[in-house]
C-alpha cells in the first residue's frame, strides 16, 4: 500500500503543476501532508516535517547566502568580461544564443554549485533572449540540462554522496566516467544547435555586421512591448515599427528575396520584392547584455581582489576545509564589507537579491515536507523495495545497467541523499551477490543526473526558473524529454566505452 501510495503522490504532485492548478511551492506543502493522514500517519507529520527541515537547513542556508555573494560579484562586474566573450560569439544569431547557453552553464558549472550556475547565466542571457522574443523555457531547459552533467564533478554533490554510501574515493568514481560524462556534453551542444535553428528559423536570423545573411523563412514582426526594441526586419509587405536611440542600422535578408527597409528615427518600414530588410540594434555588442556597463554598483579597483577571494572560495570548497554553508556564510559577509563599506549600500544589495533568496529558501523549506513525509512514512524504502524485488535473476549480472536506468527516474522523483544513501546501497548489495562491483554500481549511479537537476526537489531550479521568469510547469513540459534523451546518451557511451 505504502509503495502505490508513494506512486500516486508523486504522480499527483506533478501533474498539479504542470497543469498549473497548483504552484510548486503549495504542493510541495499541501499534497505530502494530505498523503500523511492518508497512510494514517497525520499524527506524526510535524515530526517528519522538522526532520525534514533540519536535514535541508544547511542547504537553504548555503543557497541563501550563496546567492547573495554571487549576486555581489555580479553587481561589482567580476563576471562581465565572461559575459562580453559569450555574447560576441552569441551576436543575434539564435544558433549561436543557444549554444553559448549551454557554454556559459558549463564553464560555471565547474564551481559544482547549480544556483551558482544559473544565476551568472539568466545574468547575462536573459535579456538577449527576451529582446529577440526567443523561447525563454529553450534557455532554462538547455542550462538545467548542461549543469546536470557537469553536476558529476568529484566536489559536487552526486559523487560525492555515491562515495560515502559505497565507502569508495570519488576519484576513482569520477575519472573513468570521464569520457561518458563528456560524450553527455557534447550531447547537449548538439542538442542546444537543434533547439538554435528551430529558433532560428522561427524567429529569422539577424547580424551585427551589417551583411544579410538569409533565413528560411519570411515572416511580420510581432507589435513589440512597452520599452522593447525590435530586433527583427518584417517581410512580406508588413510594417513594423522601430524605435532608434543609440541604435545602429543592420541588414536582414529572407530566403524569399523579400524584404522590409526600416527607417531611421522612429518610422515605418516598408516592404518590397528583393529589397534588404534593416533593423535596429545596438551599437556595441555590449548592448546586448542586461549587464549594464555603467552600473553605479561596479568596482573596478576592487576587480583583482574579487577574483581572488572568488578563487579562494572555490578552493576552500573543493578542500572541504570548512562545511559549505559556513564558507559561504563569510564570503558574503566579506563581499559586502569590502565592495560595499557604507551600511546603506550594503543594505540596498541584500534588498536587490531578496527576491531571490526568499523563494528559493521558501522552497527549499516546502522541498522538506515532501521529502519529509515521503521518508517518514516509509514510502521511499517500500517503492525501493518494490523495484529492486522487481528486477528479473537474469539482470544480476547487468546491475551496473539497470542501476543506470533506474537512476535516471529516481534522481528526478527522489532527493539526492534519498537515492544515494538509500538506493544505491541496496542496488550495490544486489549487484554484488551478481559479482558487480560497486565502483560500477556507483558510476552507474551518476547517469540520471541530467534529468535529476530539472527534479521539483532540486532547490537551485527555482533560482532558474524565478530569474528566467518561467512557470516552472512550463520548463518541466519542456526539459524533461531533452534532459532523458542526455542521461540515456550518457548511459550508452558508458555501456559503449566499458565503464559501466
Amino acid at each position: 500500500m505504502l509503495t502505490i501510495l508513494g506512486f500516486v503522490m508523486i504522480a499527483t504532485f506533478l501533474v498539479l503543476i504542470m497543469m498549473k492548478k497548483m504552484s510548486p511551492m503549495a504542493a510541495l506543502i499541501l499534497i505530502p501532508a494530505l498523503f500523511c493522514v492518508l497512510v494514517g500517519k497525520g499524527a506524526h507529520l510535524g515530526a517528519y516535517v522538522l526532520k525534514g527541515v533540519g536535514d535541508l537547513a544547511p542547504t537553504a542556508a548555503k543557497l541563501m547566502f550563496a546567492i547573495i555573494y554571487f549576486g555581489v560579484m555580479i553587481d561589482v562586474g567580476l563576471f562581465d568580461p565572461v559575459v562580453r566573450g559569450i555574447l560576441r560569439f552569441c551576436k543575434a544569431d539564435p544558433v549561436r544564443i543557444v549554444v553559448g547557453t549551454a557554454l556559459l552553464a558549463t564553464i560555471v558549472s565547474l564551481d559544482g554549485d547549480g544556483s551558482t550556475t544559473f544565476m551568472i547565466t539568466v545574468s547575462a542571457l536573459y535579456p538577449l533572449y527576451r529582446r529577440l522574443k526567443m523561447s525563454l523555457v529553450v534557455m532554462t531547459g538547455v542550462a538545467a540540462t548542461a549543469n546536470g552533467v557537469m553536476n558529476t564533478v568529484p566536489w559536487g554533490g552526486p559523487t560525492a554522496r555515491a562515495a560515502t554510501a559505497l565507502k569508495l574515493d570519488a576519484g576513482d568514481i569520477f575519472v573513468p566516467m570521464v569520457p561518458a560524462l563528456a560524450t553527455g556534453l557534447v550531447a547537449v551542444f548538439l542538442l542546444a544547435y537543434v533547439l538554435g535553428r528551430r529558433e532560428r528559423k522561427r524567429l529569422g536570423l539577424l547580424t551585427l555586421d551589417g551583411a544579410g545573411t538569409g533565413t528560411a523563412t519570411e515572416r511580420a514582426v510581432p507589435e513589440p512591448a512597452a520599452g522593447e526594441p525590435v530586433l527583427a526586419g518584417a517581410g512580406g509587405g508588413f510594417g513594423a515599427r522601430v524605435r532608434t536611440s543609440v541604435f545602429r542600422t543592420v541588414s536582414i535578408r529572407t530566403g524569399k528575396g523579400r524584404g522590409a527597409t526600416a527607417g531611421g528615427g522612429g518610422g515605418t518600414a516598408h516592404a518590397g520584392t528583393g529589397a534588404t530588410a534593416t533593423a535596429t540594434e545596438p551599437a556595441p555588442a555590449d548592448d546586448f547584455q542586461g549587464l549594464d556597463p555603467h552600473r553605479p554598483t561596479l568596482r573596478p579597483r576592487l576587480y583583482w581582489f574579487n577574483a581572488a577571494l572568488t578563487v579562494a572560495l572555490l578552493v576552500l570548497l573543493v578542500l572541504q576545509t570548512l562545511p559549505i554553508p559556513v564558507l559561504f556564510l563569510l564570503g558574503a559577509a566579506l563581499a559586502l564589507t569590502v565592495n560595499f563599506p557604507h551600511m546603506a549600500d550594503q543594505k540596498a544589495r541584500i534588498a536587490a537579491h531578496a527576491e531571490n533568496v526568499l523563494n528559493v529558501s521558501g522552497m527549499v523549506f516546502a522541498a522538506a515536507v515532501f521529502t519529509g513525509v515521503l521518508t517518514g512514512t516509509g514510502m521511499v524504502e517500500h517503492m525501493a523495495r518494490w523495484l529492486v524485488d522487481g528486477i528479473p535473476d537474469g539482470l544480476g549480472p547487468h546491475m551496473g545497467l539497470v542501476t543506470g536506468v533506474l537512476s535516471i527516474p529516481l534522481t528526478y522523483f527522489m532527493s539526492n541523499d534519498g537515492f544515494y544513501f538509500g538506493i544505491v546501497p541496496i542496488l550495490a548489495e544486489a549487484g554484488a551477490a551478481h559479482g558487480v562491483g560497486a565502483l560500477e554500481i556507483a558510476r552507474a549511479s551518476l547517469v540520471g543526473q541530467a534529468l535529476h537537476m530539472s527534479s521539483p526537489l532540486v532547490p537551485a531550479v527555482y533560482v532558474l526558473v524565478g530569474m528566467a521568469k518561467v512557470e516552472f510547469g512550463d520548463h518541466t513540459r519542456f526539459t524533461v524529454k531533452w534532459a532523458a534523451l542526455t542521461s540515456l546518451v550518457v548511459l550508452a557511451a558508458g555501456l559503449l566505452y566499458g565503464i559501466i
